[in-house]
């Protein structure tokens, strides 16, 4: 029998009270998620279940991130913010991304105000599980400028899966998720570190079962990893049957070789798409003084890019174009999604999808080897 609506939130009312995973800042694992009956430890086997046929793929080529829409690196207000999401939308944008990480809740919020007066099928949206939102007055956090009012918890068994789906449609306010990503569960994520593994045992007996039930069920479209790392996506198409990852800080004009030759081609062999996040690097390739979101701007990755703008500039190409643009190119990619804070920001970074960049300039980047030979490359 499917799920309806009524008994999602019955299941959901009659289990969340067990299912959260010891809260993170300044603590540890110990007694890992304690309370709750899944067990953390990895029970299947590689090739123990049955791949999906037909996977949902994203239709839309470029899509909006919603960090920015968080307060991430800035305040944003919530008049800018609503006119982001206007001109993304006036611009032709249909694909949304976002997650209750970004900032504690806030970036659904902003984005649900817009998108729920939407008819839900003119719009794909995605966001993320793996973190509880509690309230918390005095909660701050490097990473989310501006009054948070809430702390977060990690939690990757079913039950806290399915809690988290239903808090973000409400924060939302709109009436289905397309794709839900678990999120975060990387050995990158500082509050877990070397421990992630004992994380991602939880999440495979865990949200993994869970999520591939929704999508059976009809309650979701899709699912996947949104992590900034490869070996945990490695990993789940080892023991589960993800549709889509979320591949983020990893494919862009100044890194792509990792995913390139390791990730690409397992996703191709499963059938499995990318999302590629982050794809200006943050903001680098668009002139922003940063790199990632660590505040850290290595020297060769530094390098490389100085010498993309000289070459830009000889062959009169605008550098974010093109990072969007070759972020786009592999078959295997179905979106990337650039941040958006600005309702300027949507109309450049949608114009730049369809801008003419010469065969030349990406012949100069091989020659040069600053971007990698077997690189697919947009097509004139």
């Amino acid at each position: 029998m499917s799920t309806t609506r009524r008994n999602f939130i019955h299941t959901l009312t009659k289990g969340a009270a067990a299912a959260a995973i010891t809260p993170v800042l300044g603590s540890s694992l110990d007694g890992l998620a304690p309370e709750s009956s899944v067990t953390p430890i990895i029970t299947e086997s590689a090739g123990s279940f049955e791949p999906t046929k037909l996977r949902y793929r994203v239709p839309h080529k470029i899509g909006m991130g919603g960090v920015a829409l968080g307060n991430g690196f800035a305040e944003t207000d919530d008049t800018t913010a609503l006119q982001a999401m206007q001109g993304a939308w006036d611009a032709g944008i249909r694909y949304f991304d976002t997650s209750p990480w970004y900032g504690l809740g806030l970036s659904e919020r902003r984005m649900g105000n817009f998108l729920h007066g939407k008819d839900k099928k003119e719009y794909v949206i995605s966001t993320k599980v793996g973190r509880l939102m509690y309230p918390d007055a005095d909660f701050t956090h490097p990473l989310w400028k501006g009054r948070l009012n809430f702390n977060y918890k990690y939690d990757y068994t079913a039950d806290g899966v399915r809690r988290s789906v239903e808090d973000s449609l409400l924060r939302l306010g709109i009436p289905a998720l397309d794709i839900v990503f678990i999120h975060d569960l990387s050995p990158d994520n500082g509050d877990m570190k070397d421990k992630w593994v004992e994380y991602f045992k939880v999440a495979q007996n865990g949200a993994m079962k869970a999520l591939t039930k929704m999508r059976e069920e009809g309650l979701i479209k899709a699912w996947g990893l949104g992590v900034n790392t490869i070996e945990p996506a490695m990993q789940t198409l080892e023991v589960a049957d993800p549709d889509v990852f979320l591949s983020a800080t990893q494919y862009s004009l100044v890194k792509h070789k990792d995913d390139l030759e390791v990730l690409f081609p397992a996703c191709e062999k499963r059938d499995v798409s990318i999302i590629v996040g982050a794809p200006l690097a943050a903001g680098l390739l668009a002139g922003k003084d940063r790199y990632l979101y660590a505040g850290e701007k290595p020297k060769d990755v530094m390098d490389k890019y100085a010498k993309m703008k000289k070459i830009a500039t000889a062959h009169k190409v605008d550098l974010r174009s093109a990072a969007l643009q070759f972020t786009a190119a592999p078959k295997v990619v179905a979106s990337t999604i650039p941040g958006i804070r600005t309702a300027q920001q949507a109309a450049e970074n949608y114009a730049s999808m369809s801008a003419k960049i010469p065969v030349d300039f990406w012949a100069e980047l091989k020659k040069e080897k600053l971007i990698e030979e077997r690189a697919e490359v947009p097509k004139v």
